[in-house]
Formats: structure tokens, sequence, C-alpha cells
């Protein structure tokens, strides 16, 4: 899907990483979320709450996944699972846009 219809956007940034990593927050008639976000190229590590599906639109990442011991690349059209109330890490090599759901 390249656009989402009927949604609200929250107006206030989500910043990580001293503004290396921003994102914006759609919520949807049905109650689910989504955040649509670009990160610049460093190493983050991140916390989940809720599961969720990040979805690589463009840009080039590693990813070391909970339970994993070998990083995987994910390119532009890629995406990957998080499991709930875990950590998971990123090496973005090239500016990554990206869009994350939340299974809650």
């Amino acid at each position: 899907m390249d656009q989402f219809k009927s949604v609200s956007i929250v107006k206030k940034a989500n910043v990580y990483f001293e503004g290396k990593v921003t994102s914006r927050t759609v919520l949807f008639a049905d109650g689910t979320r989504k955040t649509l976000g670009i990160m610049l190229p460093g190493e983050y590590e991140f916390g989940t709450d809720a599961a969720e599906v990040m979805e690589i639109l463009a840009g080039e990442l590693e990813v070391l996944l909970p339970g994993e011991s070998a990083w995987k690349v994910y390119t532009g059209g890629d995406s990957f699972q998080v499991p709930a109330n875990s950590r998971f890490s990123l090496k973005v090599k090239i500016v990554a846009d990206y869009c994350c759901s939340y299974e809650e």
C-alpha cells in the first residue's frame, strides 16, 4: 500500500538518538497505529512493548533480532518482525525510510 486513507497524524514527532531517528505516529479509525520515519546512518538499539513489523521503504540497514547471532541486511521492500518486550539492534548504512506497524 503506497498511501493511507482516513487517518489522523500526531503532530509531535518521536525523536530518538539526538535527532538521528525520527518518526510520526499515524492513527487509524480501527484503533491500529503505525509510525513513519527516517533513520540516519548510525548504530541504534531499540526496545519494544508491542510486537511490531518494520517495513523498509528505502535505504539499507543491518538488523540483529532478539535471539539471533547473525546480522541480516534489509533494503527497500524488505520487512522484519520483532517480538513484544524485546530489544533489537540496527546498523543503518544508507538513510532508511521506514513504516512500523504495531500489533497491540
